[in-house]
């Protein structure tokens, strides 16, 4: 009686939850994209802020990127994204920012990121909102548009997050995470 009891308030529970949702609309969706990519503008921006100019060649260890680099695989990969799926121009083109010798500084790195992410909140705010379930073709993978704008911001996320060990390894304190 009690197993019965228990799946009746779970059945009950749903159906309490799912007459009283409230559809997304299209710019429902558009407002909390740019209202999260620029939070993560801000958040990195942060992030770069925190580094000394003359430690943006730190890295780790020999075998991977420097702090410099992950910040501008971060923009590259914002802008290869952003733009294909917004319909943006790439800012950037064929050009390999991390393998740069010319964008390496604190000045260049933070001018790319700070580029790549105005490309993004721009391009959402201009993208039609209705070509989401669109299913496009990028490198080896066709995915719908909302697809590629979930993963376009997990990855910078990503990125972020793994200099966080270098800011420590500065001795330095990461900022603080913003939510909201």
């Amino acid at each position: 009686m009690r197993k019965i009891f228990i799946a009746a308030l779970i059945v009950g529970q749903s159906i309490s939850l799912s007459s009283t949702a409230q559809k997304f609309t299209p710019e429902d969706i558009r407002t909390q994209f740019i209202k999260d990519w620029e939070r993560a503008k801000a958040y990195t921006i942060d992030y770069l802020n925190t580094v000394p100019a003359d430690k943006y060649s730190f890295r780790a260890t020999d075998s991977i990127r420097t702090f410099a680099q992950h910040m501008l695989h971060l923009a590259q990969s914002n802008v290869n994204v952003l733009a294909f799926v917004t319909g943006m121009p790439n800012i950037i083109g064929e050009r390999v920012l991390e393998e740069s010798k010319t964008a390496q500084t604190k000045d260049s790195v933070m001018y790319y990121v700070t580029a790549s992410y105005d490309l993004a909140i721009n391009g959402l705010k201009k993208m039609d909102m209705a070509s989401l379930n669109e299913k496009v073709k990028f490198y080896n993978w066709e995915e719908t548009k909302f697809a590629w704008l979930l993963k376009a911001f997990e990855h910078q996320t990503h990125h972020r997050a793994q200099t966080t060990i270098y800011i420590r390894l500065l001795g330095l304190h990461p900022p603080q995470e913003r939510l909201f």
